[in-house]
């Protein structure tokens, strides 16, 4: 190999080395949380439709408030309309995107675990673990529930391993009477 062709190698190889560094650095790693600890953590579980979503400028992040009608309340009380914060968003010509934080879309219907304290905004608990898109067949009018995680690796503190596991393609009824039963769980 020539002097050129190993330098052009070495810039080729210390290059590839900085864009995983990057990547990794920039990495999210959530915990895996159990359904049932995502019912009993929240402060509030509800059927949302989103009615908007803007973002905005705050200490150096990008922000998105979401407004929701509330379709459905499983857990806690909500006003008629929620505005739910998550990381990330689209301002002008930039784009933030924090791995594993829901973005929403007006028109689309989720289940989202929400968590909030007085005078801040809510946040959806667990953020991609934390929300489960519906989805209606065309065809047949079936809806049926997919947790956002259920794509994504997270982290099994039990097991000490990443872990793919969700809610994929659930009946709604059957989403309603697991987080039916992991309420009443909570509950005692």
């Amino acid at each position: 190999m020539s002097f050129v062709q190993r330098r052009r190698f070495l810039w080729v190889l210390l290059l590839t080395a900085l864009a995983l560094l990057a990547i990794v650095a920039n990495a999210t790693t959530l915990a895996r949380m159990r359904f049932e600890d995502l019912a009993r953590q929240a402060t509030a579980v509800a059927r949302l439709r989103c009615l908007s979503a803007s973002s905005f400028w705050e200490n150096g992040e990008i922000w998105t408030d979401s407004r929701f009608a509330i379709v459905a309340q499983a857990k806690g009380s909500l006003p008629a309309i929620v505005t739910v914060r998550v990381l990330g968003g689209t301002l002008g010509n930039l784009y933030s995107r924090v791995e594993g934080a829901p973005a929403f879309r007006p028109g689309e219907e989720a289940y989202v675990f929400l968590w909030g304290r007085d005078n801040e905004p809510l946040r959806v608990l667990g953020w991609s673990q934390g929300t489960f898109r519906i989805a209606r067949d065309a065809r047949t009018g079936i809806e049926t529930v997919t947790q956002d995680s259920a794509t994504e690796s997270l982290f099994d503190q039990q097991r000490h391993e990443f872990v793919h596991e969700g809610v994929r393609n659930l009946p709604v009824s059957v989403f309603q009477m697991k987080l039916r039963r992991a309420l009443e769980e909570g509950v005692h």
